[in-house]
């Protein structure tokens, strides 16, 4: 069975069937720029490019970089523009592409979806928290493989700032910082999620989950054990046409 995914991120808007048999892309993704400014016109526009890219025509899940509600209601846009808070984005997408079935879920509760099914996750018990390094800090929980929605955890306040504004990949490019300099910040936030959940495993997603060798080999004192996601930076995709299969 395949089913059309799509993540909305805050740098780049990337898509492609997914077989939901194997948990992979059947074709190469296609990617777009996230516009500046991300308004909820502009991304649908991004959305309808991508989606019209593959002439597809079936049902599609879309990751949104932060809390949705109900599979539709936006209720906080942290790295986009703050129109999108309140914006019914079901209806949005569906009627940019011509009355298409559409889903849309949080975009790192959909990437920890897909790593719980076919990726570092699978089998694993008690509590397990994906992170997505990248413009933000997404995350998602999980306590014997069920997932907590909206956990937006790269908003904890660490040392006076909101998390991902000092521990995302983003934020390491913007400063011009080594590997090794970050991943002290990553490992400070690390423990400070670690404190509060006592998780068994860490998954790291985004893009920089692909450079894991740079970073991870730095951060110590950490119990639980960290690994890679296995699905990388298509965890997103996946786990939104899981999503959509599943609604």
């Amino acid at each position: 069975m395949q089913i059309f995914g799509l993540d909305i991120g805050g740098s780049g808007i990337k898509g492609a069937p997914v077989d939901l048999d194997k948990g992979d892309l059947t074709q190469e993704r296609h990617k777009v720029l996230t516009p500046n400014p991300a308004t909820p016109d502009s991304v649908a526009d991004g959305v309808k490019q991508i989606v019209d890219h593959f002439g597809w025509t079936g049902p599609v899940g879309l990751t949104f970089p932060g809390v949705v509600t109900g599979g539709s209601h936006i209720r906080t846009a942290a790295n986009v523009d703050k129109s999108w808070i309140d914006t019914d984005a079901r209806a949005l997408f569906s009627d940019r592409l011509g009355g298409l079935p559409v889903t849309v879920v949080n975009d790192a509760d959909a990437a920890g979806v897909a790593e719980m099914s076919f990726g570092a996750g699978k089998d694993r018990k008690g509590t397990v928290i994906l992170l997505t390094l990248g413009t933000g800090i997404g995350s998602a929980v999980f306590v014997d493989g069920v997932l907590v929605p909206n956990s937006e955890l790269g908003h904890l306040e660490l040392h006076g700032h909101d998390a991902e504004k000092k521990a995302s990949s983003k934020a390491r490019e913007v400063e011009e910082l080594t590997w090794e300099h970050w991943a002290r910040r990553v490992q400070k936030y690390l423990a400070h999620v670690e404190m509060l959940f006592s998780p068994e495993l860490f998954i790291i997603g985004g893009g920089v989950s692909r450079k894991a060798q740079k970073f991870l080999p730095h951060i110590e004192g950490i119990k639980a054990e960290i690994v890679p996601a296995q699905l990388q930076n298509n965890a997103g995709i996946v786990g939104a046409a899981m999503w959509a299969a599943h609604e």
